[in-house]
């Protein structure tokens, strides 16, 4: 079993960053693939980065790509997610997620297995 609690949210100016993390429970961190999601107001949940088990690799779709970077530190037990030039449209509540597939589809949320509570990012125009 993996919790994870996430913090760093919070309301922001457009062009602003934030910088949001994951703690996760457990021994076995380095073993899970993580992900990050968001879930704006009326909206599906949406994919916006994952990361291997051991970090060395990566990736974030288009629509953030060059404004948000995923990183992990395993000794740390912690994911994160560096969010910069802030738009309004980037306004959600933000989901860090773990996977322990060996093989996963990363962008698809029914491939993580444990979730955690959110933290909300308002980007105010």
């Amino acid at each position: 079993q993996v919790q994870l609690v996430e913090s760093g949210g919070g309301l922001v100016q457009a062009g602003g960053s934030l910088r949001l993390s994951c703690a996760a429970s457990g021994r076995t961190f380095s073993s899970f693939g993580m992900g990050w999601f968001r879930q704006g107001p009326g909206k599906e949940r949406e994919f916006v980065a994952a990361i291997s088990g051991s970090g060395g690799w990566t990736y974030v779709p288009n629509s953030v790509k060059g404004r948000f970077t995923i990183s992990r530190d395993n000794a740390k037990n912690t994911v994160y997610l560096q969010m910069s030039s802030l738009k309004p449209e980037d306004t959600a509540v933000y989901y860090c997620a773990a996977s322990r597939k060996t093989i996963y589809r990363y962008s698809v949320k029914d491939d993580y297995d444990y979730w955690g509570q959110g933290t909300q990012v308002t980007v105010s125009s």
